[in-house]
């Protein structure tokens, strides 16, 4: 089951799914982020507040998110399976998301073995604040700790994703001052 959930003390609005744990119970999470937890498997979404990257073209924008991310997780390989563009219905209240599919191949934990990570990103540009607001789910589908998840789970990950991406709503501009 699925419910909005008010992220950034409101700020932002998107539909997860309610058996998601907020990091932020368990663990510091950094102001620029909402960070939601997998209770069943390694599945985190990640929201985060990021100054724009200079490429203008939003494709090559997510593009940069993803290799800078595959930078700060270390991975050993990257590849980017799909970018595309995603309405999300709102008639201009907040930007229409690029979504892009990739895999990264990274090792964990000082483990022997590396995981095969699935990233799914959304990007909305907003532009008179210069911040690109991007969304990340990590679906580990190898994992030496255990995390990882099925070609079905996958499928169900990723439809999670996409709802997320397509519900996603800034209420409040005010958070990007």
């Amino acid at each position: 089951m699925s419910a909005l959930r008010e992220l950034f003390g409101g700020a932002i609005t998107t539909t997860l799914p309610t058996t998601l744990i907020d990091a932020s119970d368990i663990r510091q999470v950094p102001d620029t982020q909402e960070v939601y937890l997998s209770p069943a498997s390694g599945i985190s979404i990640i929201v985060e507040v990021l100054q724009s990257v200079d490429a203008t073209d939003l494709r090559e924008a997510a593009g940069q998110h993803f290799d800078a991310l595959a930078h700060d997780n270390d991975a050993q390989s990257q590849t980017v399976n799909e970018t595309l563009d995603m309405p999300n219905d709102s008639n201009g209240a907040t930007p229409d998301p690029v979504v892009l599919y990739g895999t990264q191949v990274v090792q964990k934990f000082n483990s022997a073995t590396a995981d095969e990570v699935r990233i799914l990103l959304a990007l909305y540009r907003v532009p008179d604040k210069n911040v690109d607001l991007v969304m990340t789910m990590n679906v580990p589908m190898t994992s030496a700790d255990g995390g990882a998840v099925s070609e079905d789970d996958w499928g169900t990950a990723r439809d999670v994703f996409n709802v997320a991406a397509r519900s996603l709503r800034i209420v409040d501009y005010g958070l990007f001052a």
